[in-house]
């Protein structure tokens, strides 16, 4: 079965975001990534750009409303996600727990509905 692992944090400024920070985040992002490649379940991943890039479109009446951003009310944004094939569920809460996302934010498994054609 297909889990999406959903990655939920604080979004952080880069302006203000060391250097050795942001490449040691980088470098737990890859190697977990790696890790789960070479298990074999990976099937796709992408940070996303900031919240703040995003909109959040609606149709009512047959009138489409464009807004910006999806400005939750958490301080906590989507910031990624990694789309795994596993075995078991327990396999995936496995994997979730393992993403780096996990220690600082909030990581969010949803099982994807595999609907044919």
């Amino acid at each position: 079965m297909h889990y999406l692992i959903l990655i939920h944090s604080e979004e952080r400024d880069p302006a203000t975001t060391s250097p050795e920070e942001a490449a040691r985040s980088l470098g737990d992002y890859r190697a977990y990534s790696a890790a789960i490649a070479e298990e074999g379940i990976l099937r796709g991943a992408n940070a996303l750009q900031p919240a703040a890039t995003g909109r959040t479109i609606r149709v009512r009446d047959g009138e489409r409303i464009v807004t910006d951003g999806p400005f939750a009310e958490s301080r906590e944004q989507l910031g990624g996600y990694y789309l795994v094939e596993c075995a078991s569920e327990e396999q995936a809460i496995d994997v979730a727990a393992r993403c780096p996302g996990s220690r600082y934010g909030t990581v969010e498994l949803r099982p994807v509905w595999d609907i044919p054609g």
